[in-house]
């Protein structure tokens, strides 16, 4: 077995790892939106190629948690430590994702001017943002009351995204001509509000590595 000084280190490694895998969510998330705004495809287009190291770190996780299970047999808070990195690197993972839907939908739009002023989507994107700060943070710190915290954010994200939805559709309404566009930005709604509920599940592993009793964040 490797030497316990040997397995706190890698233990630290999955943590920067997973501060990393945040740190890119966040600049995907807000380059998306930014390029959104503009409807500049060029930097769609790049933070698309981009997302390849987001994958690379996760396998990166997952090579170092497994390992750790074979060679350490981790027990208790240990092992809860391990399972907490895989399940935190998939949610940034799918984050990441999400935000690569948002550069599609910009690139989607090229050649178009937008409906209308993009002014909810920027102000969930920025909310959306501070939660996944604060719920990593609140996995890092081991901070059950961030965590809690954070997840009522969510409910200002859930506000949001209906006022999204009702001001797009009202405008499909009066423009039927642009349907299409409406319908784009109303997925943009979604993926952000999708970004939030996995904000929420790290909330929720961080409560998990503390207490061992995982609760729902997503209410």
């Amino acid at each position: 077995m490797i030497q316990r000084k040997e397995f706190d280190q890698n233990l630290e490694e999955l943590r920067q790892l997973l501060r990393q895998m945040g740190e890119h969510v966040e600049e995907a998330l807000t380059g998306s939106i930014a390029a959104l705004q503009a409807l500049d495809t060029v930097k769609a287009k790049e933070i698309v190629e981009r997302d390849v190291l987001l994958n690379q770190m996760e396998e990166e996780v997952m090579e170092i948690g497994s390992r750790l299970i074979v060679t350490q047999q981790p027990v208790a808070k240990d092992l809860r430590r391990i399972i907490v990195a895989f399940k935190i690197s998939s949610d940034l993972e799918r984050m990441g994702d999400l935000a690569i839907d948002i550069a599609k939908v910009a690139t989607r739009l090229e050649g178009q001017s937008l409906i209308k002023p993009l002014v909810d989507i920027p102000k969930m994107s920025e909310l959306v943002i501070t939660m996944v700060k604060e719920s990593l943070q609140s996995y890092l710190d081991e901070n059950t009351d961030l965590a809690y915290k954070m997840a009522k954010d969510d409910d200002e994200v859930d506000h949001l995204y209906s006022q999204i939805i009702r001001d797009l559709y009202a405008h499909m309404v009066e423009n039927s001509d642009s349907l299409q566009q409406a319908m784009l930005l109303t997925l943009v709604g979604r993926y952000i509000e999708r970004i939030a509920d996995h904000a929420t599940n790290i909330g929720e592993s961080a409560v998990y590595l503390v207490t061992g009793h995982r609760p729902d964040l997503n209410q």
